[in-house]
């Protein structure tokens, strides 16, 4: 399960994403607009932000170089929902920041699939010492 924030401004469809995410198995954390995601981006600390590009008060674009420019989310990916597929569009998102696009409108369960295959690449694996961390544990508790 990941923590997934999401921003748009549209009611309808920021329900319905997070409705989708959710029942993928996702912790789901919304905002209205680009300003709320870069307010909530450093107190959620989410593995992923969904981001609409066109929003009051801050647009996706600008909201993705904030987001980007705070300490401990400079690696978390971000992707741009859309209903713009322009090339234009598309480069002025990936020059923001963007890991990313996702063209609106989209099926649930295409949604979950990029978003997993998303996250999938975005995971850290553990490093040979944390693996081991455990089952060192583990073995100290049995011999106290």
């Amino acid at each position: 399960m990941a923590r997934i924030l999401v921003a748009e401004d549209e009611r309808d469809i920021r329900d319905l994403i997070e409705f989708t995410l959710r029942f993928g198995g996702h912790e789901v954390i919304t905002a209205r607009n680009g300003e709320e995601a870069v307010q909530l981006a450093p107190k959620e600390k989410p593995d992923l932000i969904l981001l609409d590009v066109r929003m009051p008060r801050m647009t996706g674009y600008e909201a993705c170089r904030a987001i980007k420019a705070i300490d401990g989310l400079q690696h978390t990916p971000v992707v741009f929902l859309s209903a713009k597929g322009q090339q234009s569009e598309m480069e002025s998102g990936m020059e923001a920041g963007a890991y990313d696009y996702i063209l609106k409108p989209f099926a649930p369960d295409q949604l979950n699939a990029r978003v997993n295959e998303i996250l999938a690449r975005f995971a850290s694996p553990a490093t040979p010492a944390e693996k081991a961390a455990p089952a060192e544990a583990e073995h100290e508790r049995d011999h106290d």
